[in-house]
């Protein structure tokens, strides 16, 4: 499952539990990327897995990934936070192949990478 955490008005964050399906991706991450869309023409986004990568169905990944395409080019930060050295490796490679700056977070540094995906702070290079 899939809990929106409250933030400010101009990013999207989650926090992923137990089995992510297609059905938290289409109640819950869509409908809050779309309205921030709408309301600010760019994504910044945060993404705490509090599962195993393993947890996630076929068809969340299926909606993760049209998601990703739908909205290609608004992507601006995106954070996940995470234990997994190999899930903050593969994330710190997107920003070399999509638009948008990526970057993976150790969970102890949560409120850097909220910080960071609000636009309060920059990461070295």
């Amino acid at each position: 499952m899939i809990h929106q955490i409250d933030t400010t008005d101009n990013i999207v964050a989650f926090r992923a539990l137990a089995e992510v399906t297609k059905e938290d991706f289409l109640t819950a991450v869509v409908p809050a990327v779309e309205h921030l869309v709408k309301q600010t023409n760019e994504i910044n986004f945060l993404l705490v897995l509090d599962t195993d990568i393993k947890n996630f169905t076929a068809g969340a990944w299926l909606q993760d990934a049209l998601l990703g395409l739908k909205h290609l080019g608004k992507w601006n930060r995106a954070a996940i936070v995470t234990d997994s050295e190999d899930i903050i490796s593969f994330t710190n490679g997107f920003s070399y192949v999509v638009p948008g700056e990526f970057h993976g977070f150790k969970k102890e540094a949560f409120n850097k990478a909220l910080n960071w995906v609000e636009g309060n702070i920059n990461l070295p290079n």
